[in-house]
């Protein structure tokens, strides 16, 4: 789809989700549904202090781009808004935000998993755990079913 509004961002600070939410349809009478995704940092029942996120900088929003525009095409969404946060997080706070428009609801749907079963397994983003108790974390490994869940977008 030509000129699909796509918007990326790769931020260390926290973003406004509802004003993010806004944004993408104003001024817009074409967008019948709007999906949104926010992911928060959890304290794996009270075990986690913080969680760290590093980015290979300049890479991290090429792919996440490469990702959004991917998902334009494939499901005719008519605009994307995806932001994702870096440096240390605390339990409760956003991560990353994923806002899908389309005409209808399922492709709005579809577009944001696809948007995030590709950003967990392809963007250049690395966790790691900063634990409650003060011993030193952990890095965060890949998950087989991340993986699985990126796999069921292969096209046959």
């Amino acid at each position: 789809m030509a000129n699909v509004p796509v918007t990326v961002r790769v931020q260390r600070g926290d973003f406004d989700l509802d004003a993010e939410i806004r944004a993408l349809p104003a001024g817009r009478h074409d967008i019948g549904a709007i999906v949104t995704f926010s992911g928060l940092c959890r304290d794996e029942a009270g075990t986690l202090s913080a969680l760290e996120l590093e980015h290979y900088p300049g890479m991290a929003e090429a792919e996440i781009t490469r990702i959004c525009e991917e998902a334009t095409v494939r499901f005719a969404l008519q605009a994307v808004t995806t932001i994702h946060r870096y440096g240390k997080i605390l339990p409760g706070e956003n991560i990353v935000l994923v806002v899908t428009a389309s005409p209808h609801r399922q492709a709005a749907f579809d577009g944001a998993n696809f948007i995030m079963d590709f950003l967990k397994t392809s963007a250049p983003f690395w966790k790691k755990e900063h634990a409650a108790d003060g011993s030193a974390g952990g890095w965060v490994s890949a998950k087989d079913e991340d993986d699985s869940a990126r796999d069921r977008w292969s096209k046959d």
